[in-house]
């Protein structure tokens, strides 16, 4: 063998991320086998001879990080001596490991196009809601996005920065976007970790208030207790599950809590099933109560104001503040609707009430400009 090809790759300093140096990954050799350098020996100023070589100028044109190429040198007698032993290739010494090919040369390295997609898909996996400024509890979505990495087996530092940024939304994308000019890619994992919960951690009281006064109004019942063990996991994911079906129980209506046995409740979805029994019993006994023949209120023998044997009154059946929806509108427009009037209530613009005196807030949508 009368020479080799060497991968001169730039590569953040191990001992200072900010600082740049040029490496050697690999050796190849005629016979296209490839042996691996280690990383104690991969700075290229270990390799005297080659800084010595006119091909060296060459490589020093390569100025940003990851840029690499691919050289082949022929051996002086110095180099010979350094990198060969016999048939075997060495670095002072030191055996080189063999690189193991399952595939062949144009397809080791997947294009770029080919590992983001790989990237996207493997983001998808991840059983966990993408990170925004909305976030609740960022210590805890933290720990949940580590476990994910674990059981995906994302164990690089790199791989974690780099998966992160495929679940960022709203502003925390601008947040990415500085941690890279800053730290760079090829900073510690921690070094993001503690950055991310010092720039979005929430330590006012308003997530918690918000959660725990959470209390159902209209609609589903068991969507409502369904969303509060969600708000209420999100601020404590430790919390204990008597504590929790107390929490949830006690945001329903006071006549269906009275309905519920306590001590029936030994998990949340032994609450989750009495709530959805009483739920149909409720719209059973709703349905009879107005198609029922006693109760119909209408005018007889055109008097105004009169009922036949009784005056006009009207008989509250659940205890709810009275609502209309006098629009119809999609699913969609339903849950963007929904979730502005969660955001106005988490940052206290407006408060639930049941007072019949209480200015009702209207919602608009912005007419695209």
């Amino acid at each position: 063998m009368e020479k080799l090809r060497f991968e001169f790759i730039v590569k953040a300093k191990p001992e200072d991320n900010k600082t740049n140096i040029y490496a050697i990954t690999s050796i190849t050799d005629t016979q296209n086998q490839t042996f691996v350098v280690p990383r104690e020996y991969q700075a290229v100023h270990l390799h005297k001879e080659i800084i010595k070589h006119e091909i060296f100028d060459k490589i020093k044109n390569l100025q940003k990080r990851h840029d690499k190429r691919q050289v082949w040198i022929t051996l002086t007698k110095e180099m010979k001596s350094t990198y060969l032993d016999d048939d075997n290739l060495q670095f002072d010494g030191f055996l080189l490991e063999k690189l193991e090919q399952s595939y062949e040369s144009s397809s080791t390295a997947p294009t770029l196009s080919r590992k983001t997609e790989n990237k996207t898909r493997l983001a998808t996996e991840f059983s966990i809601q993408k990170f925004s400024r909305n976030t609740t509890n960022v210590k805890q979505w933290l720990d949940t996005f580590e476990s994910e990495c674990t059981r995906l087996q994302i164990d690089t530092d790199l791989q974690k920065v780099e998966i992160l940024r495929l679940l960022l939304e709203d502003t925390c994308t601008d947040w990415y976007t500085s941690m890279i000019i800053k730290h760079t890619i090829d900073s510690d994992w921690l070094v993001w970790k503690k950055s991310l919960i010092e720039t979005f951690v929430d330590k006012s009281w308003s997530p918690i208030r918000y959660a725990m006064n959470f209390k159902y109004i209209q609609g589903s019942m068991l969507e409502y207790a369904l969303k509060k063990e969600r708000l209420l996991l999100e601020i404590n994911k430790s919390i204990d599950t008597q504590t929790l079906i107390y929490l949830i129980a006690i945001g329903l209506p006071n006549f269906i809590m009275d309905r519920i046995d306590r001590e029936d409740l030994q998990e949340v979805n032994d609450l989750y099933n009495c709530i959805r029994g009483l739920e149909n019993q409720t719209r059973k006994i709703e349905t009879k109560k107005i198609f029922s023949t006693e109760k119909k209120y209408y005018k007889q023998e055109m008097k105004r104001g009169k009922v036949k044997k009784h005056e006009a009154c009207i008989d509250l059946q659940v205890e709810k503040y009275c609502y209309k929806r006098p629009y119809r509108c999609s699913l969609q427009d339903k849950i963007e609707i929904e979730d502005q009037i969660v955001q106005l209530l988490k940052h206290e613009l407006i408060e639930e009430s049941y007072s019949p005196f209480a200015a009702p807030v209207t919602l608009a949508f912005k007419r695209d400009e």
